[in-house]
């Protein structure tokens, strides 16, 4: 199955998304129409949704909208990780459609928000389910990483959008050196996703990616790199299209025999997809 492993919808309204500028182009609803236009101009038969705001109604907005889209085959929503009854909170949501779990950790002011012992025993508790959880930090945060997937044990982990190097920028260490070690962890996969918008939104170039991916590619190998759109925060710099096609034609000039992999097969086993006929 052909998967866009990360995208996101939302009734927009400017007090629920905080982070979005009301003047941008995405401060606007996104809908299950909307996103089925891109599939199909993109050629995929599935897709993740990812939780965009945190609170106790998202991962029911999401269901909700995978039950009437049959595309959407997992969610990977949002609960209180913290909660110091969080086993009985994930019981109760315990649902097929849920494939993991997320936290906006690259929000945090705590660098070390990772490493709470609440917060811990909260992933702890979504992996020892069979559930994901995805790693949603900037490049400043990711050298906690290594510890914290030590603490929590085994697990299945998502490394979302590569952990955003400052490619707008230019910057390259920390986050290369970074990258690599949590690459060393076979357990972790990453997500080539969300580079657009960490680039200059007006001004960015295919080549302006290419270190970037080069390194991203060496760390984790084509058989844990998983493709996202980001769609609609990538809409910030560049169109669906533009954005699969960015990785599209990576894979194409360095790896075309894992183009099945990283377009859909990687994020089935990421995530443990049940088969779900989209």
């Amino acid at each position: 199955m052909r998967m866009d492993a990360h995208h996101h919808l939302w009734r927009y309204n400017p007090a629920a998304f905080g982070w979005i500028d009301p003047a941008s182009t995405i401060a606007r609803d996104f809908a299950t129409d909307d996103l089925a236009l891109n599939l199909e101009a993109a050629g995929f038969d599935g897709a993740i949704a990812v939780q965009a705001r945190q609170c106790a109604e998202e991962a029911d907005f999401l269901l909700d909208a995978a039950r009437r889209f049959g595309r959407i085959v997992g969610v990977v929503g949002w609960i209180d990780l913290r909660a110091p009854d969080i086993e009985a909170l994930l019981d109760a949501r315990a649902d097929p459609l849920i494939v993991g779990y997320r936290h906006v950790v690259q929000d945090e002011a705590d660098p070390d928000f990772l490493l709470g012992d609440a917060f811990i025993q909260g992933v702890r508790a979504v992996v020892q389910r069979s559930l994901t959880y995805d790693l949603l930090v900037n490049h400043a945060q990711l050298a906690t990483v290594p510890a914290f997937l030590e603490r929590v044990g085994p697990g299945r982990f998502v490394l979302d959008h590569a952990a955003k190097p400052d490619i707008a920028h230019g910057s390259w260490q920390p986050w290369a050196d970074d990258l690599t070690a949590v690459a060393r962890l076979p357990n972790v996969w990453c997500k080539v996703s969300g580079l657009v918008t960490e680039a200059d939104h007006r001004h960015w170039r295919a080549e302006d990616m290419e270190r970037y991916l080069d390194h991203i590619f060496a760390a984790f190998g084509p058989d844990r790199l998983i493709w996202g759109s980001d769609w609609p925060v990538c809409l910030l710099a560049a169109p669906y299209g533009a954005v699969h096609d960015l990785i599209a034609d990576y894979v194409a000039r360095h790896c075309p025999d894992a183009e099945a992999a990283i377009f859909g097969g990687n994020a089935a086993r990421a995530y443990a997809l049940k088969a779900r006929q989209p």
